[in-house]
This record gives structure tokens, sequence and C-alpha cells, in this order.
């Protein structure tokens, strides 16, 4: 039987949000992939409350945090102090430039293990159709964010009163989020946590990694505009509102 440490809780990790905790310690995202405890779509949920709904051991989880953050100081980007300008060069960079670069590749490598593996590996159809939808909806969403979005959340420097149009837009990208993070959970299950399975060729594990590394962007790119720059945008509409 495994054996915890016994060292009493965190309570300030425990109570905190995960999106609180990413938000300032941005290094500790890597270790919610690990856990696969959404920061992003479901980062107002504490710490406690979402270890205890994955069946997670919650003292386990503090521990490797605090020495995940004890051991990597000053290497925490402030996106809670940036503007939204900072924050959307940002996200177009680290984000967006790799969505375009990586799904083409994905993609490929896909096609060439469903036309040489499909029928030793049946459910990599349905990875590959999972797959396509995502990448149709994520470069849909993007150019929406880039044409009409972006630019004017920029413009609320100049004239704060228009962040009430933004309203309807925000909830629409937050939905348009969440199933994005459906789509990406679907294909993680369907591979068993991208898992090859034995006797696979490297372009079949080569896969299973971009994969894994494309959901871990995915779920920084979401946290970032979900808890970072709708909300300067949702500050806006409150003020508006009052005005």
């Amino acid at each position: 039987m495994l054996e915890f440490c016994i060292k009493p809780f965190d309570m300030d990790y425990a109570s905190q949000t995960l999106a609180a905790i990413v938000s300032d310690h941005y290094q500790t995202a890597p270790l919610f992939e690990k856990f696969n405890l959404d920061f992003c779509c479901k980062g107002k949920q504490t710490l406690a409350l979402a270890c205890e709904q994955k069946g997670l051991d919650l003292n386990t989880v503090v521990q490797e945090l605090e020495e995940l953050v004890n051991d990597n100081p000053g290497k925490n980007i402030p996106f809670a102090d940036m503007e939204a300008a900072q924050l959307i060069q940002y996200i177009l960079i680290h984000h967006h430039f790799f969505v375009k670069q990586t799904v083409p590749q994905i993609s490929g490598y896909l096609e060439k293990i469903n036309a040489k593996h499909g029928d030793r590996f049946p459910q990599m159809s349905r990875v590959l159709n999972l797959f396509r939808q995502l990448s149709f909806e994520l470069l849909s969403h993007m150019e929406k964010e880039e044409q009409v979005l972006f630019p004017a959340i920029n413009a609320l420097e100049k004239d704060p009163s228009v962040a009430i149009k933004f309203k309807a837009v925000i909830e629409q990208m937050l939905a348009e989020h969440h199933e994005a993070g459906d789509l990406m959970d679907q294909i993680r299950v369907l591979t068993l946590n991208y898992t090859p399975p034995e006797d696979t060729c490297t372009t079949f594990q080569l896969t299973l990694t971009m994969l894994k590394d494309f959901e871990a962007n995915l779920h920084k790119h979401v946290h970032l505009e979900n808890n970072h720059l709708f909300p300067i945008v949702t500050k806006q509409i409150e003020l508006s509102e009052y005005q």
C-alpha cells in the first residue's frame, strides 16, 4: 500500500482555484496536465474540490506543487499584470501560431496511421475525425478572434464604452473553448491518455506525443483568454453598465 506524506495540507493552495494557482505560478501547468486537472474551462474550481472529484490525494498534489514552485523560482510570467494588448500579442505568438503550424502535421500523421494501421487500431479513425472537427472549429475560432475580437479589445483603451457590445461575443468564445476541450478529452480517452500500443511505428508514437503537446498548449491558450484576457473586458462591461 502506498503511504502518502503526512505533511499537513497547505490550505492556501487547497482553497485556491486552479486558475489562480496557474496564474500565480505558470510553471505548474504541466503538473495539472499530469493529474488531468482542468485549469482553463473548469479553472474556477478550488484545488481541493478538483482533487476530490478526480479521486486524487490532495496532500500528494499539494506536495508536488510546493516542490515545483520552490525548485523553479522566478520562472513565472506575470500575466495578471499584463494589459490586454500584451496578452493578445503573447496569445498570437505562443498559441495561435502553434495551432496553425501543428494542425497540418498532426492531421497528416493521423491520415497516414489510418491508411497503414487502421485495421489494427480502428479507434484511430475516430481520433482522426475528432481532430478534423477540432481543427476546423479552432481555426475558425481563431480567425474570429484575430479579425474581429482582438482588434476590438485593443480599441477599448480609446473608447471603454464599447465594451458593452462584447458580452455576447465573449459568451460565445467561452462556449467554443468548452467545446474544444470536450473534443480533446474524447481524443485523450480514445488514445488511453496518449499511450502508444506495443509494436507501433515511430510515426504512431510521435503523433500521440504531438497530440499530448497540442492539448497542453490548448489548455494554456484557453486559460489565458478565459482567466486573464476576457476578465479585462468583463470589467469594462461592468463599468459601462454603471455609467
